[in-house]
């Protein structure tokens, strides 16, 4: 389980904590608006009102230990600027900001910000499972609360066949097809790089360092796959 703050509960970031709280994660959400806090005080594990430019009552919430933060003020740049510099100077590993124009991003981008979004350019539930897992490359929501994900191979399954990672027991999830980097090499020697789609993948078939997953299941369970 990680632990998220999302700043800013306006549709886009009351969404990103309801699916970030329905993966099994820990959400902060803050705003200072208490009409918005209430709406979703009951959907997440913590529900704050307070101004997230004032370091103080950010210090409160121990954010030094988030796994991220999410600012998504949307109607007021300079506060969305001053709580990402802000959470940056209290030691946030890493924060996600929210931007509507180019001029913005580099602004965010210069005072700290790990990455800048344009809501109107990403989906909350795509983001969501980013964050929870870096390793995902793609997400594709089938039906409420299954997904389709792209993942690289973690680091723990390298080198272990499916049947010894044994994903559908342990993991709960379905493993459609492996894409996979193949190294040749033409007539005059040079190395030529071609992507491999294993479609069948059986219990003895070996994941390698590279390998691209392609995964089903349900949202929570596909939130819970190693990093």
């Amino acid at each position: 389980m990680k632990r998220f703050m999302v700043i800013g509960l306006g549709r886009f970031g009351q969404r990103l904590a309801q699916m970030l709280t329905q993966a099994g994660h820990e959400v902060i959400a803050v705003d200072l608006r208490e009409e918005l806090v209430e709406r979703v005080r009951d959907e997440v594990a913590l529900a704050v009102s307070l101004d997230a430019t004032d370091p103080e009552p950010l210090k409160a919430q121990d954010v030094a230990s988030l796994d991220a933060a999410i600012v998504s003020i949307g109607e007021d740049f300079e506060a969305n600027a001053l709580a990402t510099a802000t959470l940056k100077s209290l030691d946030v590993r890493y924060v996600v900001s929210r931007a509507s124009s180019q001029i913005q991003r580099r602004i965010l981008m210069r005072i700290g910000a790990d990455r800048v979004i344009f809501p109107e350019e990403e989906i909350a539930e795509r983001l969501a499972s980013q964050l929870a897992n870096p390793n995902i490359v793609e997400h594709l929501a089938l039906a409420e609360g299954h997904d389709l994900i792209q993942i690289r191979a973690p680091a723990a399954w390298h080198d272990r066949t499916l049947g010894e990672i044994d994903l559908r027991r342990k993991y709960e999830v379905n493993l459609v097809a492996i894409k996979r980097t193949v190294k040749t090499r033409n007539e005059e020697g040079e190395e030529i790089k071609s992507e491999e789609l294993v479609d069948l993948p059986m219990a003895h078939t070996i994941i390698r360092d590279g390998d691209v997953l392609v995964l089903v299941g349900s949202t929570a369970s596909l939130s819970n796959l190693p990093s």
